[in-house]
C-alpha cells in the first residue's frame, strides 16, 4: 500500500473533494483525521472508510482559528506519532462580482480567509514535518496564468494567492525534506449539485478538455494518494494538473 503506516490530516474532509482524498488515503493504508465544522458530513466520510476496513477520526475544528487548528494537529501528532500529510481542501466565501464593482469589504473578508486557513493549517502542519525531517503539504486549486473568463470575482485571485503561498513554503521547507504540491483541475462536474439548472455547466467543463472527459472524485483521490506517497518523492513546488487538458500548460 502506498500510504501505509502514514497520517493524514484533511481540512474540509466531509466535502466531496475531501472524503475523496480522505478514502484513497484510508485505501492505501493511511490513518486519515478528518476536520470540518459540520460533524454530520465529517461522520458520514468516517464511517465509508471504516466499512471499508479503514482508519479515519474525525474533530471539529475552525481552520481560522489559531489555537483551535495547533491545538488539533498537536493532538493528532500525539495520538498518531506523527503528522505526514496535511491537505486543505476549505472552499472560498468567493464573491462573484466584476472586479470594478467589487465592495472592498467583501474582496477582503474573502482573502482574508484564504490566507488565514491556509497559513495557519500549513503552519501547525510543518512545525511537526520539520522536527520529523519528512511530510507533504497539498493544496487544491490551482492557479491559470492564461485565465480568460470573466465575472469569477476572487476565484481565481484566491487560487493564485494559494499557488504564491506553496511557492514560498516549498522553498522554506525543502531544506527539510517537507514537499508542498497543488492539484489543478477544470472543474470537478461529480461534486456539483445534480439539479438541472447546474447541468449546461457541467457539460462546459466535460466540453472544455482534450479527453472529453472531466476528472472524477476517483480520480481526485489517486492522483492526490499518489502525489502525497513516496512515489512523488521527487515532486515538489508545482502544481499538478488533472484537468484532461482543459488547462493547458
Amino acid at each position: 500500500m502506498l500510504l501505509e503506516n502514514k497520517t493524514a490530516v484533511i481540512y474540509g474532509g466531509g466535502g466531496a473533494i475531501g472524503g475523496a482524498m480522505a478514502r484513497a488515503f484510508a485505501a492505501e493504508g493511511a490513518r486519515v483525521f478528518l476536520a470540518g465544522r459540520t460533524p454530520a458530513t465529517l461522520d458520514a466520510v468516517a464511517d465509508d472508510i471504516r466499512g471499508a476496513g479503514g482508519l479515519a477520526e474525525t474533530a471539529r475544528v475552525d481552520a481560522l482559528d489559531e489555537a483551535a487548528v495547533n491545538g488539533w494537529v498537536d493532538s493528532v501528532a500525539e495520538t498518531a506519532g506523527s503528522v505526514d500529510i496535511s491537505v486543505n481542501v476549505i472552499a472560498q466565501d468567493a464573491v462573484f462580482v466584476p472586479m470594478i464593482e467589487m465592495p472592498v469589504g467583501d474582496f477582503t473578508r474573502s482573502m482574508e480567509k484564504v490566507a488565514r486557513s491556509f497559513l495557519l493549517t500549513t503552519q501547525a502542519a510543518a512545525r511537526h514535518m520539520v522536527k520529523q525531517g519528512s511530510g507533504v503539504i497539498l493544496h487544491f486549486g490551482g492557479s491559470d496564468a492564461g485565465n480568460r473568463m470573466a465575472g469569477i470575482g476572487t476565484v481565481q485571485i484566491g487560487a493564485d494567492m494559494v499557488e504564491a503561498m506553496r511557492r514560498q513554503w516549498a522553498c522554506e521547507l525543502g531544506p527539510h525534506s517537507v514537499r508542498v504540491l497543488s492539484m489543478r483541475t477544470g472543474g470537478i462536474p461529480e461534486s456539483m449539485p445534480d439539479v438541472p439548472e447546474i447541468a449546461p455547466v457541467k457539460q462546459q467543463m466535460v466540453d472544455a478538455t482534450l479527453l472529453k472527459r472531466a476528472a472524477t472524485l476517483t480520480d481526485v483521490g489517486r492522483v492526490a494518494a499518489f502525489l502525497v506517497s513516496d512515489h512523488a518523492a521527487t515532486l515538489t513546488s508545482t502544481q499538478v494538473n488533472i484537468s484532461a487538458g482543459a488547462v493547458v500548460d
